[in-house]
Parts: structure tokens; sequence; C-alpha cells
């Protein structure tokens, strides 16, 4: 009932301050066009869209009609339903963003249609270098809709981000409108009067749309579908199958969980220093501290060493604490170190996919990722092992894939890496939609084999990618198991059911629960302890994210509770002594032990050869 009340109450004030609005300009506008005309005081505005006339030119001429595109109405529509679209995508969710967004945009449009009707002021008297559209000249619709869009997205980053970009963003955007409207005089289109009157009904809009949906709202992290608000921090969720135990909770089924903030002790901070810059590296030093981490040792990775030199240091029981800063490779390598010990592992995800913690429910951002973990406690995580012609036994704690998804990894550009992130990768794989499918074979738990052909196999220890997408929705990290899923799409129908399936609402109901083919047989997924893949020929292969040489055999075998990490949120438990969070976890039962006797097992504190992405 007090959501149901809340959002009338929120509907009936936007009513009322639209149409508060809408009176002001239409005040505005006869005032303008019935009165101080009428007295000779408007003679400037003719006189400066004729000055502006005078001096054309045929660069000046493409300049002003790119602005004006930039501003008409298919450049916005289009450009507000894509950032609408990002903000309610997972991991986003955030609603009231989106609202206040895509309400700006309409409202400005409503207000606009109207007071252009009521007003109907002519255009300039001069050669105009556009086609009239049958709306009044008063107010600039171009320069109202640009500052709606434009300086709204300037609004959220102001608020909504913390990047020390964001006053420069801003700025830019804050620009765009009265350029537009520069543009929009010079081509004779509008007197100044209509864009200053554009710009007052732009920013009368995003003043009342975002007093409806952001006033009082300071939010830190992806905003739930139900509230539309956050009260603090929020962490985004993976989708769990039913009857999983979330990873914020602290602990995750099957594993051992202590509780409490830890309380003194060493510190050792592995840091990618592309992914972990100075200002983040600060913050990350000062929430150590304040969790009574005074003791750091802090280490660079480099290319040939992407955990720096952590094994020496571990070696020599130099740390109660390592905290990885970095992407999921920097995570792996530490991983690698110190998996089997009991030193506890705290993730400050801040690489291209961080998929192991969006996987345990960490915050995107890093520095809350690690505030968060930090108050919470210890939980114990399975990792793999993998390894095959050409690759020797390598821990992972995320996924290792062969063919479509290694090839697209191989194939993204460093440089649209770091500027777009994760979505460079999307953009790698339009090269390999069209590569053919191959034969393998596949044995489960040194089972009989198992003839297929696909495009991609991967081997999961968790499951869900970026923006929520769930390759391998029943894999988790404390299963005891590993999940393997064959790619094999057919046709555009067989690419848009994976696609559907994937992205967790598939065209027909198909069990999640068992084994074996989906979406029409584009997937098909099996569960083991350990799963052997071979491939009629070699094929691109990766692990968390890494890219490795082409094989034609990928083997990976869990290994139950093997790394133990420290999660946000435990439930209320006794603060674990720095002598119990060192204890070495003891392995399942039954469980997979790894590779055969045959393959080279690594040497316990190894420094692993792959660099971190």
């Amino acid at each position: 009932m007090t959501t149901d009340s809340g959002g009338a109450a929120r509907r009936k004030r936007l009513l009322w301050l639209v149409a508060v609005q809408t009176v002001v300009m239409t005040a505005l506008g006869l005032l303008v066009t019935r009165v101080v005309a009428t007295g000779g005081l408007l003679a400037p505005d003719d006189t400066f869209v004729r000055v502006l006339v005078a001096h054309r030119g045929p660069l000046a001429d493409r300049i002003s009609r790119w602005l004006s595109v930039l501003a008409d109405t298919p450049a916005v529509v289009g450009v507000t339903l894509l950032c609408v679209l990002g903000l309610l995508l997972p991991p986003a969710r955030r609603w009231s963003e989106a609202l206040f967004l895509g309400g700006s945009v309409a409202v400005q449009s409503a207000v606009f249609l109207m007071v252009a009707a009521l007003v109907d002021r002519p255009r300039p008297d001069v050669p105009r270098l556009d086609g009239a559209p049958p709306t009044s000249s008063f107010p600039s619709g171009h320069v109202g809709a640009s500052l709606a869009l434009y300086g709204g997205l300037a609004v959220l980053a102001l608020t909504r981000t913390r990047s020390r970009w964001r006053y420069l963003a801003a700025g830019i955007l804050l620009l765009v409108p009265p350029v537009v409207g520069l543009s929009r005089m010079y081509r004779g289109m509008h007197h100044p009067s209509d864009v200053v009157a554009g710009l007052l009904n732009g920013a009368l809009t995003l003043l009342v749309i975002g007093s409806v949906f952001l006033a009082g709202r300071r939010v830190s992290g992806p905003v739930t579908a139900e509230s539309g608000d956050v009260p603090g921090p929020v962490t985004a969720e993976p989708a769990r199958p039913a009857g999983t135990a979330a990873a914020t909770g602290g602990s995750l089924d099957g594993g051992r969980a202590g509780g409490g903030r830890p309380g003194g002790g060493r510190a050792v901070v592995v840091r990618h220093p592309h992914a972990c810059p100075d200002e983040l590296a600060a913050r990350v030093r000062a929430t150590l501290l304040r969790h009574g981490l005074t003791d750091q040792r802090w280490i660079s990775t480099a290319p040939n060493r992407p955990c720096g030199d952590l094994a020496e240091e571990h070696a020599a029981g130099g740390a109660d604490l390592v905290v990885a800063c970095g992407g999921d490779g920097t995570v792996r390598a530490c991983a690698e170190v110190v998996a089997g010990s009991g030193v506890p592992l705290a993730l400050v995800p801040c690489g291209t996919g961080n998929l192991l913690a969006r996987n345990l429910g960490l915050p995107s951002d890093p520095e809350k990722a690690l505030e968060a973990a930090l108050d919470g406690g210890y939980s114990d995580i399975d990792t793999g092992r993998a390894w095959g012609d050409g690759l020797t036994p390598t821990l992972f704690t995320v996924m290792a894939g062969a063919g479509f998804d290694a090839a697209m990894i191989r194939d993204a550009s460093p440089a649209l890496k770091a500027r777009l992130g994760w979505p460079a990768y999307a953009l790698a794989a339009t090269r390999h939609l069209t590569e053919p499918r191959v034969r393998l074979t596949i044995r489960l738990d040194g089972g009989r084999r198992i003839r297929r052909r696909a495009r991609m196999a991967v081997i999961g220890n968790v499951g869900t990618l970026q923006a929520g997408l769930r390759l391998l929705p029943r894999a988790r990290p404390d299963s005891g198991h590993l999940e393997l899923v064959l790619f094999d799409p057919q046709g555009p129908a067989g690419w848009l059911a994976a696609a559907a399936h994937i992205a967790g609402r598939p065209l027909r109901r198909t069990p999640a629960a068992t084994d074996g083919p989906v979406a029409g047989g584009a997937l098909e997924y099996f569960t083991a302890t350990r799963i052997d893949v071979r491939f009629a020929r070699p094929r691109a292969r990766e692990l968390d994210g890494e890219t490795l040489p082409d094989g034609a055999r990928l083997t990976a075998a869990v290994e139950p509770a093997a790394l133990r990490v420290r999660l946000p949120r435990p439930p209320a438990a006794t603060p674990p002594s720095p002598a119990d969070a060192r204890t070495p976890m003891p392995r399942r039962a039954g469980a997979a032990t790894g590779p055969p006797a045959d393959a080279r097992a690594p040497a316990p504190l190894r420094a692993p050869r792959t660099a971190d992405r």
C-alpha cells in the first residue's frame, strides 16, 4: 500500500508541475508575440538572425546541418531509447534514472507541442536552409529536446557517478543545446527569443522531472525494480537456482564461513597498474586502514608476472589477507597462489569483466566491493583446474572455454576494451558468427565418449556473464562440480533461441534443472566433477578471459572449497582469529582431485604465466 500511494502522489505532483510549466511557457510566448513584439522591443531578434544569414558559407552550412541533425526527432528518440535501455538492463537496473531521462524528453516534447499550438509564432523572414515544419517558431523544439536529453545525461553524470571525468563530460553535454540553438538561428529557423525559450523549457522540464524521480535519491548501487530508489549500498545479485543461498549473505552452501571484520594483520595488495589507477589505489589503501589493516605490502603486476611477487611473499608467510585489485586475470593469478592455504582473498573488481565478483554478489564499484567484503566474513568457494595439449595444469575461478568465446576474447581490441569495457567483446564476436561447427567428443567423470558438433564449449565454475546473461544457469562456486555448455545454434532462429535462453527469457518453457539440450538444441548442458573435451582440430582457448595457445583438448576438474574469499554481510558469527582464517580447508569426500598423475602438477606457490586482461 505504501508503494501504491507513493506512486499516486508522485503522479499527481508530476501532472501539477507539468501543468504549471505549460502555463508559464504559454504566458511567456504570448507576452513575446503580442505585447513585446508590437512595441518594437524584439527588433534585435530579426537583426541577429539576418547578420548570421549574411555570413553563411559552405563549411558553416555543413556544421550547422549536423548540429541540427543531432537534435532532430529521430536522433533524440534513438539516443534516448538506447540510454534508457542501458539504464534498465542488468546489472544497472537504475529505474529512477531511466524514468528521469525518458520522462524529461517526453514531457519536454509534450509541453513544446502544446505551447507551440497556442502561441503560433511565425519563423524569421529570411531564406531558410531547412524546410519549415508546421509547428510554431516559439519555443525552439530542437533546443528544448537537446537540453532535455543531453542536459539530463549531464545531470546523471554529475549526480550518479564518481568519475574524475564527470565534470568534463557534463560540461561537453551542456554545450550541445546552446550550440544547437546557434545553428538553428543560422539556418533561419528561429529567433533568439525562441532559442532562449527552448532552453527555458528544457531546463524547467529537468527541474520538474528531477524533483519527481531524483530528488532525495542518492544512488550508490543498482536500483531495484520494486522500489525505484536505494536507501543504501545495493549489490547486483546474479540469478541463482532455487534453494541457493545468496552470496551476499556471507556464505555459500557447502562452504565454511566466518563473520567479523579483519581486525588487524598484514594485507598484501596485488595491483594491476592499468586497471587500478593511482586514485583508486589511494582509496583502497584508505579503506584497508579504516578496517585496521595498517601493515600493507603493495605489489604491482607485470605481463610476465600477473600477481607480481605474491608467490614469494606468500611462501614466506607474509600475508593474513590478499587483496586483488584488477580483473579476472589478476584474481585468477592470486587465487593460484593462495588456493588451499586458507589465506583469504578480497576482490577489488576494476577490470573489464569482473565475472567472479559479479557472481559472488559484490558491488560493481571497486571501493564499495572492498568495503562490503571487509565488513563481511570468510567463505570457501570451489575452483577449477584446466589442462590440455600445450597447456600446463592451471587454476581458474570463472570459466574455461574453447571455440567461439575464446576467439572473441582473443580478437577484442585492447583500445576498445579500455574505452567501452566488456561491450568490446560483443563487437569482436561479430567476426566469428559465421565460423563453421566443429566435431568434438566429451567425457564426463571418465565415462563413455559423447560425440557432438558445436561452435563453442565452455566449462564453468560460475555461470552469469555481463549484463546478467546466464550462460550456465546452474553453475555456482560452492556446488562441488563444474558445468559444461555446448553452444551450437543453427541459422538465425537458432541464434535467436540461444540468445533468448541465455538472457533468461526462453522462447518456450524448458526445464532448467536437468542436463540436456535446450533452446531447440542450440545449447546442451552437462554436469560433472571432471570434464574432458577433445576437438577434431585445434581451437582457440581461454581461461578466465585470458587467451591460451590453440589446442584440440581442454580438460578441467573441480577443486572443492579450495579458495577462501571475503564476502559481504555474513550472518552473526564470532569473528575468526587470523590463525583460524588461515587454516587450510579439507577437501570434500569423493570430489575430483584434479589432473591425473601423468599431467604435470604445478608447484603449490607457482606464479602463473598468463597476464591480466
